[in-house]
């Protein structure tokens, strides 16, 4: 993974792309920030973001979409006042992909 993971865009994939390891999904949480974790059982990545008040939140999320949208992979997004959480998975692949990990990393650099 010589390629940051910002600077890399989504693959369409529509059930023929295999869910990653274990390991290389490991691995490629490793090049997130710490609030990033894998959950269900290996299938998704989720963080929560906190924010100082409801407008700084709400941008943030609309960022978050706009960066779906350009990739065409789109996580499911729950906030409040001040907090937002975003959840990252591929279900075509049932599992993770390298796009769960590419559209996080651009999550990340909205607040770098």
């Amino acid at each position: 993974m010589s390629d940051k993971l910002s600077s890399k865009h989504c693959v369409p994939c529509e059930g023929d792309v295999p869910a990653m390891s274990t390991d290389d999904a490991q691995a490629h949480l490793a090049q997130l920030s710490e609030r990033w974790a894998i959950i269900k059982d290996g299938k998704a990545i989720q963080a929560t973001f906190e924010f100082k008040g409801y407008c700084r939140t709400t941008a943030f999320v609309n960022a978050v979409i706009w960066i779906a949208s350009a990739e065409a992979h789109h996580p499911d997004v729950s906030f409040g006042y001040n907090t937002a959480t975003v959840l990252f998975e591929t279900h075509a692949a049932d599992g993770l992909t390298e796009n769960d990990f590419i559209c996080a990393a651009k999550v990340d650099a909205l607040l770098a």
